[in-house]
C-alpha cells in the first residue's frame, strides 16, 4: 500500500524525521537478503563469508554499476569501505549470492556465486550495504549513510553503528543475519532480521553442496480459488480486504508506468452475472513498472487492499487493489474484452444514509456513483466526450456522459442544488499528456480507459486512449456597455495576486477590467497580497500590488484607479501564509467619489451613524466587526462610503471563509459534511446585521455587497443574507442553469455574489464569463457586474431623476 503524506503535512513530516535516527528509503525492489562474515573461521562449516541480495519486485533487477560495500562497527578516521563491484541482475522473487573473503577453516564451498569480492568481513559486528555504485563510501554515521542518496540499502549487525533503526543481533562463526519471511523492510535491521543459520542461495536457486532444488520443470500454473468479482464484492469495501490471494486469472487491458504503477486486469473466462461487482481490478506494483503486456494471460497473486487516496482520515472513498504482486504469465497477445460503453447512467448521485456508504450494497441502476462502482477496474468507453471543467497542468480534464444534465448555454454542467451533485461528470487523466480543452470543447470519437477512485475528483477514467480534441470556440465574453447615468460596480477575484507574479497576469487581469468589464466605477477586488507574496517576514502593505495593477489597467487604456483599502494584522487573515491576503476597493475618480473618514484600521469596527437624517460610515474605509470571532482567521469585509452624481452608495468587500475541511461530495460519508459552512453562517449574520443598522437609519439607503462569498446561492449562508427579503442576490435575477462563476470538478457553480438592497430597482447584471471554463486562466474566478441606478432615497423622487437621466442618455446618443 502506497503512503500517503497531505501537502499541508509535509513540513511537519520533515521535522518529525530529522528528530529520529536517519535511515534509507525502503526498496520496493533489490535489497540485502542475508549477511554472513564468519565463513573459513575456527568452527565455521562454510568456507567463505558472503552477502546474498533478494528481488522483491515484479521485474528483474540490473546490477550493473552497483556493489556491495563493507565497513567495521564502529569506523574511526582512516577507515575506509571495502568494495565489492557487481554485475548481472536479480530476477523478480530470486536470489543473488556474493562470495567474500575465505578462510582456513570450515568444511563446506558456498554454491557457485553470482559475484566474488574479497572483503573480510567480521564474523561478529559490522556494516554492509548496497550501493548504487562502485565508488567508496565516505559515510561513517547512519544520518550521513541515509543522506547519501546511493545507498539502496544497508544491514548492521552487532554492535554496528552505522544501522538502519536498531542493529540486528551480533553474529557468529555458525550464525547469519537473514532478512525474515516477505523480505520486510522497515528501516529497522533488528525488527527485519533475525539470527539463525546461513542459507546462501544463489540466482540458480542453489545452496551449500551444489544441490538443485528445481530437479524437474513445474506443472502448468492453474487458476486459484478467487475472481476478481470476488475480491471486488457486492460494497465498496472488498470482502477479502487484507486478505492474500493465489493466482487470480485476468487478461491485461492497460498499464501505468509512472506515478501510480501497475496494470489492470480482468476476467474473460468467468465473470458472474451480478451487475454489482466488477470485473477488473488494478494490480499494484509500486516503485516497478510492469512488465507485463496488454493481452497478456496473468495469474496474479498478492494481498488485497483498500487505497484510499488523501488518506485514511479522509472522506474520500477507495480503490480496491492486488498489492505486492507476483504475476505469472500464462500466454501472450490474447484478445482484450470489448469495453463497456458508458453513458446516460442514472440521474441519481449517492445514497444519504446520513453516514458512511462503504458497507451498503451497491445500487447501479439507481444511483451514477454507485454505477461507476460497479465498473472499478474494468475498460470502459465514452463516445464523443463534451468537456464540462477545463484542462489542467496535471493532465486532468473533466467531461459528461449525460450531455443534457443540467446543460448551461456555454456547454458546462451547471451545480443547481445540494441534491443535484450531477452524476455525469467523470474525470479523465491521461499520462501522456493532455490537449488545451476549454468547457463545451469535445473529445469526438471514443476515449477508452479504466474506471478508478482518486483525489481530487473521485471517479476517474484513467485514459489509454483519447478521443480527437475538438474545439468548440468558447469566446470570452465582454459586458455590455454601461449608460451615463449607471453606477456600474464589479467584483473580481484576482487569485493571490502580488508584484511577483509575471507582468503577463497582471496584464491580462487589466485587460479582463479595461476590455471585458468595460472599466466600472468601482471594482471590489478579493485575494490582494501583500508586497512580497508568500514571503513570511511581517511585511503587511499592499501598495505596491495595488500600484502595479493599476499601472497594468492604465497600459491597457482604462483610468486611472485609485484604491482604498485597510493592511491586515499580520497572520491573521487567513489565505496563503505568508501573503496576507484582504479585499479592497479600486475606483474611478472620473466617475465617483469616495468619502474618507479617518481612523479605520485592521482592528477599529466601522460604526453606521446618522449624518443629516441619512445613514453614514463612522470611519471610511472601515472593518465590519473584526473581533467577531465569525472572522478568526479569515478577511474582515471592507465598508466604503461612495458617492455618484450626489447619491450615497455603501459597498461592502467581503471574502468569506474558504470551504477548507469540507468533506467531498462524492465522499465516503453521505450527505456530505460541510464544516465551513457554519462559520460562514456566522459571517452572513455579522454582515446582514450590519447591513440592517444602515436600514434602521435610512430604509432608502443604497447598499451592495460584493465579492467571493465562497458559497452557493441555495447554501445557508445567502439566505441568512436574503431570506427576509431587505437584500436580493443578483445571481438569481439569472436563469437557474446560468448561476455560476467557478468551476470546480466539472460543476459550473457560484462562490462570486452581487447581493444589492432591495430599493435599488433600475439595474443589469451580468456574471462574464473570462476565466473559469477555460484551460488558459488569468484567475480561476469568473468576474461579475451589475450597472445600477442608485436610489434617492425616495421612490417618488427617483422616477422624476430616472425619467430625467434616461432622457438625457437617450440625448447623448
Amino acid at each position: 500500500m502506497r503512503p500517503t503524506l497531505p501537502v499541508v503535512g509535509t513540513a511537519v513530516a520533515a521535522l518529525v524525521l530529522a528528530a529520529v535516527p536517519a535511515v534509507a528509503a525502503p526498496s520496493s525492489d533489490a535489497l540485502i537478503s542475508e549477511v554472513y562474515g564468519g565463513g573459513g573461521n575456527s568452527g565455521a562449516t562454510l568456507t567463505q563469508d558472503f552477502v546474498e541480495l533478494a528481488n522483491k519486485g515484479t521485474s528483474a533487477v540490473s546490477l550493473d554499476g552497483y556493489s556491495v560495500q563493507y565497513i567495521s562497527a564502529t569506523p574511526g578516521a582512516t577507515t575506509q569501505w571495502g568494495v565489492t563491484p557487481l554485475t548481472g541482475s536479480i530476477a523478480p522473487g530470486k536470489t543473488f549470492l556474493v562470495a567474500e573473503a575465505k578462510g582456513t577453516g570450515g568444511t563446506v564451498e558456498l554454491p557457485a556465486p553470482d559475484a566474488t569480492g574479497t572483503i573480510a568481513m567480521s564474523g561478529t559486528n559490522g556494516t554492509i550495504a548496497l550501493v548504487s555504485g562502485t565508488t567508496a563510501l565516505t559515510c561513517k554515521t547512519a544520518a550521513d549513510c541515509a543522506a547519501d542518496a546511493r545507498v539502496k540499502d544497508l544491514v548492521g549487525y552487532g554492535t554496528a553503528v552505522v544501522r538502519e533503526g536498531t542493529a540486528t543481533g551480533a553474529l557468529s562463526n555458525t550464525s547469519s543475519a537473514s532478512r525474515k519471511a516477505g523480505l520486510p523492510d522497515t528501516d529497522d535491521n533488528a525488527a527485519d532480521f533475525a539470527v539463525g543459520n546461513p542459507t546462501p542461495t544463489n540466482s540458480k536457486g542453489e545452496t551449500p553442496g551444489g544441490g538443485d532444488p528445481d530437479p524437474g520443470p513445474d506443472p502448468d500454473p492453474t487458476p486459484g480459488d478467487k475472481r476478481i468479482h470476488d475480491i471486488q464484492g457486492v460494497t465498496r469495501i472488498s470482502p477479502l480486504n487484507g486478505q492474500k490471494v493465489t493466482n487470480v486469472p485476468g487478461v491485461v487491458t492497460g498499464t501505468r508506468a509512472t506515478g501510480d504503477r501497475g496494470f489492470w486486469i480482468q476476467d474473460t473466462t468467468g465473470p458472474d452475472a451480478d451487475p454489482r461487482t466488477s470485473e477488473g481490478v488494478f494490480v499494484y506494483t509500486a516503485g516497478s513498472a510492469p512488465t507485463v503486456a496488454v493481452g497478456d494471460s496473468v495469474l496474479v497473486s498478492g494481498t488485497i487492499a483498500e487505497y484510499r487516496p488523501g488518506g485514511e482520515t479522509g472522506s474520500n472513498q477507495t480503490l480496491t487493489e492486488i498489492t505486492a504482486p507476483t504475476t505469472i504469465t500464462v500466454s501472450k497477445g490474447n484478445p482484450v474484452p470489448a469495453p463497456v460503453v458508458v453513458k446516460n447512467i442514472p440521474a441519481g448521485y449517492l445514497p444519504a444514509p446520513g453516514g458512511s456508504i462503504e458497507q451498503l450494497p451497491l445500487e447501479p441502476a439507481k444511483y451514477g456513483l454507485d454505477y461507476f462502482e460497479s465498473l472499478e477496474g474494468t475498460l470502459v468507453q465514452v463516445d464523443d466526450a463534451r468537456v464540462v471543467g477545463p484542462s489542467n497542468n496535471f493532465g486532468e480534464v473533466w467531461v459528461t456522459v449525460n450531455p443534457d444534465q443540467n446543460r448551461n448555454q456555454r456547454g458546462g454542467t451547471t451545480y443547481t442544488a445540494y441534491d443535484q451533485a450531477n452524476s455525469g461528470r467523470l474525470k479523465i487523466k491521461t499520462v501522456g499528456g493532455l490537449p488545451a480543452a476549454d468547457v463545451g470543447d469535445v473529445f469526438a470519437g471514443a476515449t477508452v480507459g479504466a474506471i478508478e477512485y482518486t483525489n481530487f475528483g473521485g471517479y476517474t477514467l484513467a485514459a489509454l486512449t483519447l478521443g480527437a480534441h475538438t474545439s468548440s470556440n468558447l469566446q470570452r465574453e465582454i459586458t455590455a456597455q454601461q449608460k451615463e447615468s449607471e453606477l456600474s460596480v464589479a467584483t473580481y477575484n484576482v487569485e493571490n495576486l502580488d508584484p511577483s507574479d509575471p507582468q503577463v497576469k497582471f496584464d491580462r487581469l487589466a485587460e479582463g477590467v479595461t476590455t471585458n468589464l468595460r472599466s466600472p466605477d468601482v471594482v471590489v477586488l478579493e485575494e490582494i497580497q501583500d508586497n512580497n507574496g508568500a514571503t513570511n517576514d511581517g511585511v503587511v502593505a499592499a501598495d505596491q500590488t495595488l500600484q502595479k495593477f493599476s499601472d497594468a489597467i492604465v497600459a491597457k487604456g482604462g483610468p486611472r484607479y485609485q484604491w482604498r483599502q485597510i493592511d491586515p494584522e499580520n497572520l491573521k487573515d487567513g489565505g496563503q501564509p505568508g501573503g496576507n491576503i484582504r479585499v479592497g476597493f479600486f475606483f474611478n475618480p472620473q466617475r465617483v467619489s469616495f468619502v474618507d473618514r479617518p481612523g479605520g484600521d485592521f482592528k477599529t469596527p466601522v460604526q453606521v451613524v446618522k449624518k443629516s437624517g441619512r445613514a453614514a460610515l463612522s470611519v471610511s474605509p472601515g472593518r465590519i466587526d473584526p473581533l467577531n470571532d465569525a472572522w478568526e482567521n479569515s478577511r474582515k469585509p471592507l465598508a466604503g462610503e461612495f458617492k455618484f452624481r450626489g447619491r450615497t452608495i455603501f459597498v461592502v468587500a467581503n471574502h468569506f471563509a474558504s470551504k477548507g475541511g469540507d468533506e467531498a461530495i462524492h465522499g465516503r460519508n453521505q450527505p456530505p459534511n460541510r464544516t465551513s459552512e457554519v462559520q460562514r453562517i456566522k459571517q452572513s449574520a455579522s454582515l446582514k446585521a450590519f447591513t440592517e443598522q444602515i436600514r434602521a437609519i435610512d430604509k432608502g439607503a443604497n447598499v451592495v455587497l460584493a465579492g467571493d462569498l465562497n458559497d452557493y446561492q441555495f447554501s445557508p449562508a445567502l439566505k441568512t443574507l436574503t431570506g427576509d427579503g431587505n437584500l436580493k442576490a443578483l445571481i438569481e435575477s439569472l436563469p437557474a442553469n446560468e448561476r455560476y462563476s467557478y468551476v470546480f470538478e466539472g460543476n459550473s457553480q457560484t462562490l462570486d455574489h452581487l447581493v444589492m438592497s432591495k430599493n435599488i430597482t433600475r439595474f443589469s447584471y451580468d456574471v462574464v464569463h473570462i476565466n473559469a471554463e477555460f484551460a488558459d486562466q488569468a484567475s480561476d474566478h469568473d468576474p461579475q457586474i451589475v450597472r445600477a441606478r442608485p436610489s434617492t432615497g425616495d421612490a417618488n423622487v427617483d422616477r422624476i431623476v430616472f425619467a430625467l437621466e434616461d432622457l438625457i442618455d437617450c440625448l447623448k446618443k
